[in-house]
């Protein structure tokens, strides 16, 4: 390992001890603000409260009401017919209209009816990664990756569908994803990588796998595996079958060199992708040594309404590391 590996690996166990403290300390406070019923949707891992009615202000008109429209039709499903499918759905409407708390209740409540369902595990991980409760998502997403052993794997339906109506994703897929996610996020890059390598073997389309590639590629960045990550970007290139990751695509060419971070700057219409690619230009800064320009970056993203996004969720744990003195 070189010296400048061994300089990584060491400031990636740095952020880990100190994400882990932040991070339970935050814990404690969400939950106690979750008890006394204070209005926040959720807390920031910085500890500011996120409006769900700031998220909702980037929908339009039309979009908001397409988003009732859906959550009043699977609320009704869901009653008629407690089915697991249903109730997926009833949650996940609900969390694309911001309610992730109530999704959260609706998948608890689920999970007594069907105990150990991955579906509904899947679905409840992901929605506490929404609401920062990172320790929680490691567990609901843990405890379905034990259960998928030897289960059939089904593609997941998408609740907006992408331009060709072509789901990229699968149930186990995102299993995976979502729980290295977890685990990076917490800073925690030595479980999260073996939990990337699993996604990637479940990649099915470059859509996946260009997802998956580049939290794949921080990740080993992240434990000074330089050259494996290295290696990852052979197998980009411009002219992939992308239909909705295109972001995570140019974030990869970026660190190819084929790409400048310039040219990935945040005035995109979707405030999520903004998040996504200003997130990935952070960290490009953030590896070569330009720590203030990072910092700044990362600032400018928790700054913008789209906090359910996975980049602006990673500003925070970026910045809450700096903020421990790292």
């Amino acid at each position: 390992m070189t010296a400048k590996s061994r300089l990584w690996a060491a400031l990636g166990l740095v952020l880990l001890a100190g994400l882990i403290w932040g991070a339970v300390q935050l814990g404690k406070a969400m939950s106690n603000g979750d008890e006394t019923g204070g209005g926040a949707e959720a807390y920031s891992l910085l500890g500011q409260a996120l409006s769900v009615e700031a998220y909702r202000a980037t929908f339009g008109p039309e979009r908001m009401a397409q988003v009732d429209a859906d959550l009043l039709a699977a609320d009704r499903r869901a009653r008629t017919d407690p089915s697991v499918d249903n109730i997926v759905w009833h949650g996940r409407r609900l969390a694309y209209r911001g309610e992730y708390r109530n999704a959260i209740e609706v998948y608890t409540e689920g999970l007594k009816r069907h105990p150990e369902n991955v579906k509904l595990l899947r679905h409840r991980g992901h929605r506490y990664i929404s609401r920062r409760q990172l320790y929680a998502a490691v567990q609901d997403l843990s405890a379905a990756a034990q259960l998928i052993d030897g289960q059939y794997d089904e593609v997941e339906p998408d609740g907006i569908p992408n331009e060709r109506d072509d789901p990229r994703s699968t149930v186990h897929g995102n299993v995976w994803y979502h729980l290295g996610l977890a685990l990076y996020l917490q800073g925690d890059f030595i479980r999260a990588l073996p939990a990337w390598k699993v996604a990637m073997k479940l990649s099915g389309n470059d859509d996946t796998f260009c997802a998956t590639s580049y939290w794949t590629y921080l990740t080993l960045r992240r434990l000074g595996q330089d050259e494996e990550a290295a290696g990852l970007l052979e197998r980009i290139h411009a002219d992939m079958d992308v239909i909705e990751n295109g972001t995570y695509r140019d974030l990869l060419l970026m660190f190819k060199g084929e790409l400048t971070p310039e040219s990935l700057a945040d005035d995109r219409e979707d405030g999520i992708q903004n998040a996504t690619a200003g997130y990935g230009v952070g960290v490009y800064h953030l590896l070569s040594g330009e720590t203030s320009r990072a910092r700044s970056i990362f600032q400018r993203i928790i700054g913008g309404p789209s906090w359910p996004a996975f980049g602006h969720i990673a500003a925070e744990a970026e910045l809450l590391h700096m903020s421990l003195g790292g």
